[in-house]
């Protein structure tokens, strides 16, 4: 994502379609984006009354708040009938469960096409398979053909520790979850961190918020209204890298280095792709501050 297009995604919040109590709070969600869910959160006699309720939810929307639809897979008895049905109400996206391969976003692609539906409404991917992560760096190439509408993956941890049988522990998901933010950014898509299960322990949380930042994903998906607060704050630039970014930016602005590709800051040598980056870290704070 380039500043131009780029929309906060600090804080993912996944909610049921079959859960009215929590549709009715979406209003006062301060996340940047929700995720109705009709995959792993809906029993199976339940699925096609959620459905059902896709289009009256998207209907009322919150304009500020990203609204994505988690369907389930096209390979299901559900998923082509969830697919056509949500892209009718154009949500922002449809998150894609279970992918493998790039044929799995190119397939929901052509669907999209074929009903004439809005290119604004884009793909999400969730990786949460052995077969995706083999894959990952040909699915993430279609994040550079805006007709694939490929937009953001989004890291299935739960379903990762379940398919491979490695113990439910981040130490032993790190080799996979930093080839996931690599992909993602030759691609030129957004990464979301995968769930932590225990909402009650908001400490433990915010510290696995903090390490999902400093290892380049975008955001985290929330399993609770309580953790939206811990992960917007750690996926925000902070007050010292923000003054980092202006001190940069105003070094380079002085007359005496406008023309100059390295420059001494603080005892430290400082190139101009530090500038682009404190620029960009500059704009998307504005931004989120918006």
């Amino acid at each position: 994502m380039t500043v131009d297009t780029y929309r906060p995604r600090r804080s993912v919040l996944y909610i049921p379609a079959s859960n009215d109590k929590a549709l009715a709070k979406l209003g006062s969600l301060a996340c940047d984006a929700v995720i109705i869910d009709l995959e792993d959160a809906v029993p199976p006699a339940d699925k096609a009354a959620a459905r059902d309720k896709v289009a009256g939810i998207l209907a009322n929307r919150e304009k500020r708040c990203e609204m994505v639809v988690r369907i389930n897979p096209l390979a299901s008895e559900w998923g082509a009938d969830d697919l056509r049905a949500v892209a009718k109400a154009e949500p922002d996206g449809i998150l894609l469960p279970k992918i493998g391969t790039p044929r799995d976003i190119l397939e929901a692609g052509d669907l999209l096409d074929d009903n004439s539906v809005p290119d604004g409404v884009k793909l999400w991917a969730m990786v949460e398979t052995p077969r995706a992560l083999l894959n990952i760096g040909a699915i993430a190439e279609l994040g550079r053909d805006p007709a694939s509408r490929l937009n953001c993956f989004v890291a299935g941890t739960n379903d990762l520790v379940k398919a491979t049988g490695v113990l439910a522990d981040r130490r032993y998901l790190m080799p996979w979850l930093m080839q996931l933010v690599l992909a993602a950014r030759a691609g030129g898509l957004d990464v979301i961190d995968g769930v932590a299960n225990d909402f009650r322990d908001l400490d433990a949380f915010a510290g696995e918020c903090a390490e999902g930042a400093a290892m380049g994903f975008d955001g985290k998906s929330l399993i609770h209204p309580a953790q939206i607060e811990p992960a917007n704050r750690a996926f925000s630039p902070s007050a010292e890298a923000l003054a980092e970014a202006r001190a940069i930016r105003d070094a380079f602005a002085r007359p005496e280095n406008v023309g100059r590709g390295v420059i001494a800051l603080d005892g430290r040598m400082v190139e101009r792709l530090h500038l682009t980056q404190a620029e960009k870290l500059l704009a998307k704070a504005a931004i989120i501050g918006a």
